[in-house]
């Protein structure tokens, strides 16, 4: 059964990266589309904390909107590489996951998301009030530049190209986390942290470093949306960005690795098709699809998927009997 499961996820995931790959000469937007990439990303980073450690935050928005601002602030403003302000913009996102981390992670359940909406929006009306953010008016014009110098990103296909090898990378680093000793005590965290105290486990140490990863991975997306569109505005860093990341990652299923990616995809083609029909109806239907799917998916899209395929390979046994 291991093997046929194997076999069944490598032809997944070989169909959809020939899509993936293919996605631009078939007439997607390529824009649309790294756009997706960017928030799948993100969504990703978030089920590393919620899916796998347990830990809601109502703040992430706070690491993927001062990564953007810093990324395009020293790109537009500095001149700086678009290596170097990727990295710098990472590097912003990471430190304010440490301290923001290591003040929440000491609290568990309500008080830990609230402490992380409460430290977000401190995030947030320093961005409103730093001059270096524009404000109100947000970051316009940051130049994508090029890459190691000489592979220029101005066309929207090769920075897609580029964008989609980071999300692979990003995406495999995150499987390789959770299967590592590292992730396997992070799921004990999950389902028991009273037992993996008893085990001996600093799950504190756990705790803090797997939301620093997720703040730093969120960050990368985030410096990646601010290259892609060429701007940086404060519905970046609000609450609401943050709402967002975690209605894709419960409607794709948390816990699952293409759980968020699924739910961004979904989330993202309903707010690109339907805004121009329906206008600021698209939140109330999204909603209202949400609701419809936490009724009938209580484990989310991809999560209800695969639980009903293990129950029918589990029940086949006993009909053969």
């Amino acid at each position: 059964m291991a093997r046929s499961n194997r076999i069944r996820a490598s032809i997944v995931y070989a169909v959809l990266g020939i899509l993936a790959l293919a996605a631009p000469l078939l007439g997607f937007y390529p824009v649309f589309l790294m756009q997706l990439l960017c928030y799948a990303m993100f969504a990703c980073a978030f089920n590393l904390l919620l899916g796998y450690t347990r830990m809601l935050s109502f703040g992430h928005a706070a690491y993927f909107g001062s990564s953007a601002y810093i990324t395009g602030w020293l790109v537009a403003v500095h001149g700086w590489g678009t290596i170097e302000g990727i990295l710098a913009g990472v590097a912003v996102s990471m430190l304010l996951g440490l301290v923001i981390g290591s003040i929440a992670v000491r609290r568990q359940g309500i008080y830990f998301a609230m402490i992380t909406l409460a430290l977000a929006q401190v995030v947030f009306f320093m961005c409103l009030q730093a001059e270096f953010t524009g404000g109100e008016n947000g970051l316009q014009g940051i130049p994508r530049g090029s890459l190691l110098g000489f592979i220029g990103l101005g066309r929207d296909v090769t920075m897609y190209y580029v964008v989609l090898a980071i999300f692979v990378a990003v995406y495999l680093f995150i499987r390789r986390i959770v299967h590592s000793p590292f992730g396997h005590v992070l799921q004990a965290i999950r389902e028991n942290e009273p037992r993996a105290i008893s085990l001996g486990y600093k799950i504190d140490r756990y705790k803090l470093l797997a939301f620093v990863l997720s703040a730093s991975i969120a960050g990368l997306a985030g410096s990646l949306k601010a290259l892609t569109l060429g701007f940086v505005t404060l519905s970046d860093v609000n609450q609401g960005a943050s709402g967002e990341v975690i209605l894709m990652t419960l409607l794709g299923g948390s816990g699952t690795f293409l759980g968020p990616v699924v739910g961004a995809s979904v989330v993202l083609t309903l707010q690109q098709y339907l805004s121009d029909h329906v206008g600021a109806w698209v939140s109330v239907i999204i909603g209202a699809i949400f609701v419809v799917c936490v009724m009938v998916f209580r484990r989310g899209i991809v999560g209800e998927i695969q639980w009903r395929f293990t129950r029918n390979r589990s029940a086949k046994p006993d009909s053969d009997e």
